[in-house]
């Protein structure tokens, strides 16, 4: 065998086809280049996931909690819908309720006098004639500690 060429062979082999030693270029380039989109489509996935989430979560959001476990209940389950609602949650604003009925229930105990003081919820017996007036209420509570 001699190590001449064939005359009718190119002087040098295309990127793509494997050399003598067995080292594939092309092979390597898209081992890569595969490795890497893996990574990329995941982590698009992971945030597209998670968008209901980071929504409600950066509004402030009275259900925050609801979404992120419709998120993970979608995520484990690959039900669809739990995303969705998910979703139209963290786009929602639910009205608040707790807010005007504390402040209602904080005026009507003012309004009574009704503040509890400890075990004994009647009023002391001073206090127990109805007066209008702050200047009558005055009169009431100085007539009741004897300074008259």
């Amino acid at each position: 065998m001699t190590d001449q060429m064939h005359p009718l062979a190119p002087n040098h082999l295309p990127f793509f086809i494997p050399g003598p030693d067995g080292s594939d270029t092309l092979m390597l380039v898209m081992g890569i280049f595969l490795v890497a989109t893996v990574l990329w489509v995941g982590t698009l996935y992971w945030k597209l996931h998670s968008l209901p989430e980071r929504m409600a979560h950066r509004t402030h959001k009275m259900q925050f909690e609801i979404v992120a476990v419709l998120g993970l209940i979608s995520l484990f389950t690959h039900m669809h819908i739990f995303w969705i609602a998910g979703l139209l949650l963290a786009m929602i604003d639910l009205p608040d309720f707790t807010t005007p009925l504390r402040s209602i229930a904080g005026s009507v105990e003012r309004i009574a006098d009704a503040a509890p003081e400890g075990p004994n919820l009647e009023p002391p017996e001073a206090e127990t004639k109805p007066v209008a007036h702050p200047v009558a209420r005055a009169v009431a509570k100085e007539e009741a500690s004897g300074h008259a």
